[in-house]
This record gives C-alpha cells, sequence and structure tokens, in this order.
C-alpha cells in the first residue's frame, strides 16, 4: 500500500492545526489586555494606522475559521512538490495574526493603535522560514513508486481473446461531488434568474450553465475497442476524448487519490499525467509514448486494461 498521499496530506494539514493551536492560545492569554473590538485593518497612507475595527469575538472565530479554511484547501489540493507552500501560508498567517494582536495589547482605545508596515516583512521571514522546515518535510514523502506506473514493466494484465474473437468494454461512472455541486449551482441560479432572491447580472444564468455543464460531465462513459479508448458524457455524445490503439503502450489498473495525485476531481493535467478523475479509487491508467499517462477512474478497470492490453498486442502483431 503506497503511504505516500496520506503522508502528504498529514504533513500538509500539521502547520495549520499548529498555527490554529498557537493563534487560540495567544487570544486565551490576551484576552484580559485587548480591547474589544480589535484594530483589524490599517492604512497604508496613514503610516499604519487602525480604520477598521472587528470585536474579539469575531475575530477569534474569523480568524480561526480562515486557518481552518486554508489548511482544507491546500490539503485537498497539495501536490508533493507544493509542500513548502503550504507550510509559508500557515507562517505568514499565523505571523500576521500574533503581530496584529501584539500590536492591539493593552490599548485603551482601538482607535489609536499603529500597526507598522515592517509586520509585512516579519511575516514574509515567518513564511521563509516555515516553507524551509516544509521543503525540508517533502523528503520525507515518497514520490510515486516506479513500478506502479502504467505498464513500465510490459507485463501488464492480458484478456485472453481467439484470433478471429472480437471483443469490447464499455462502463459508466459517476462523481457524487460534481453530481451534487451541478445541481446545487443550477438550482441557485435558476433561483436567481427567476428573481426569488436579489443577485447581480448575470451571475443567475452564469450559475445555471455552470451547474448544467458539471451535471452532463458528472456521468461518464468509458469505452475500450479496436479503436482504442473513448471517453464522453453518459447523456451526450460531445464533449469527448479519445485515444486511438495505436497512442497506448499499455495499460493497468490501480488506485489513484484523487486530491494528492491530480490536485481535485475533473479533467486534470499534469507535468507527466492527465486524466479524468470523478472520484478517487479504481481507475484504468494508460501509458502512451513519451512516458505521459492518461488516467480515468472506473468501476472494472482490471478489464479494461487487460482488453486494452490484447488490443494493443494484437495490432503489434498485424
Amino acid at each position: 500500500m503506497n503511504r505516500g498521499p496520506t503522508r502528504l496530506r498529514v504533513l500538509t494539514a500539521l502547520p495549520f492545526l499548529l498555527a490554529l493551536a498557537l493563534h487560540l492560545t495567544l487570544l486565551a492569554l490576551w484576552h484580559d489586555r485587548l480591547p474589544d473590538p480589535l484594530a483589524t485593518h490599517f492604512s497604508t497612507q496613514g503610516g499604519g494606522r487602525a480604520d477598521g475595527w472587528t470585536g474579539l469575538t469575531a475575530f477569534g472565530l474569523v480568524s480561526a475559521g480562515l486557518l481552518l479554511g486554508l489548511g482544507a484547501g491546500w490539503t485537498v489540493l497539495v501536490r508533493r512538490n507544493a509542500l513548502w507552500g503550504a507550510w509559508a501560508t500557515a507562517g505568514f498567517t499565523t505571523a500576521l495574526f500574533a503581530l496584529l494582536l501584539r500590536d492591539n495589547l493593552d490599548v485603551t482605545d482601538a482607535g489609536g493603535v499603529v500597526s507598522p508596515l515592517v509586520n509585512l516583512t516579519v511575516a514574509a521571514g515567518a513564511a521563509a522560514v516555515t516553507a524551509l522546515a516544509g521543503l525540508a518535510l517533502t523528503r520525507s514523502v515518497p514520490q510515486e513508486d516506479p513500478a506502479s506506473r502504467a505498464g513500465q514493466d510490459g507485463k501488464g494484465p492480458r484478456l485472453p481473446l481467439g484470433a478471429s474473437e472480437v471483443a469490447g468494454w464499455s462502463r459508466a461512472t459517476d462523481s457524487r461531488a460534481m453530481t451534487t455541486a451541478g445541481a446545487v449551482a443550477a438550482a441557485v441560479g435558476l433561483a436567481g434568474t427567476l428573481g426569488a432572491y436579489p443577485a447581480p447580472w448575470p451571475l443567475p444564468p452564469v450559475l445555471v450553465l455552470t451547474g448544467l455543464a458539471t451535471l452532463l460531465l458528472a456521468r461518464v462513459r468509458v469505452t475500450v475497442d479496436r479503436r482504442g479508448v473513448t471517453v464522453r458524457p453518459a447523456l451526450a455524445p460531445w464533449p469527448r476524448l479519445s485515444v486511438p490503439l495505436d497512442g497506448v503502450e499499455s495499460a493497468v489498473a490501480r488506485e489513484v487519490d484523487a486530491p494528492a495525485e491530480f490536485g481535485g476531481w475533473g479533467y486534470r493535467v499534469r507535468a507527466h499525467r492527465t486524466g479524468l478523475v470523478l472520484r478517487s479509487g479504481e481507475a484504468l491508467v494508460i501509458r502512451r509514448p513519451g512516458g505521459r499517462e492518461f488516467a480515468v477512474t472506473v468501476p472494472d478497470a482490471a478489464t479494461a486494461a487487460a482488453l486494452l492490453n490484447t488490443l494493443v498486442d494484437r495490432r503489434g502483431r498485424l
């Protein structure tokens, strides 16, 4: 079992959890020394003098929510070579919060609080230090096992077929997350279009179109036959992705982790791979000439890979 994606997620979430713990600790320790409301926004033209304020409780909730939101976003979308960015983000944000609280300490009137611009330099320094920590930790995250790459050893599965036999394979697959997101976007957009709630033009129709497009792409059909591999929406003939048989070196079925390996869901492009990734789990992974991969998540991918390898072998003998 490849533990790389799990370790990467843990190491990505870690700085934000540490940042949240430190931030909440400072709020608790300094609670009696902080004004309510806090000075939370400062004018660059006024030498850093406060021009915006937030209640102490509201600030605590919003800042904690921001750290959690940033952590969740990085954890879902991070790639191995970007781990340092997650640590830098956590370091920068935590330093800014700590400096803001320090500037508010022991003041009787939050209107007179000044936050010098040098705070940004200090926060950038903290981001640099934490980025180095994240870069060092990257070494503990294993890279993808080369043996798991599609057909790299040329021994992918085969489906026994007679010399005159013809075979094809087809399965539909869908994404619950994309279906839900598409339905919600379309419903909200339709409600706005009908005037159920005020919304700036052209947001409602854009939401409707986005939702319908997402619903269309949330369920696809994958077909393997003598022409190669075709992926298209289950309810429409277009758009479609095709990998011709002469563009296939070999194929395997393996488990993929959508956030860790592809940075999310949908049609994804990475340095040496592309894919239509609707979920994490079983996927048909095709090795193409030049070493690039194409992956599509679909049930019964092992049968698809075996048939595709057999068809490639048969074509090579012609």
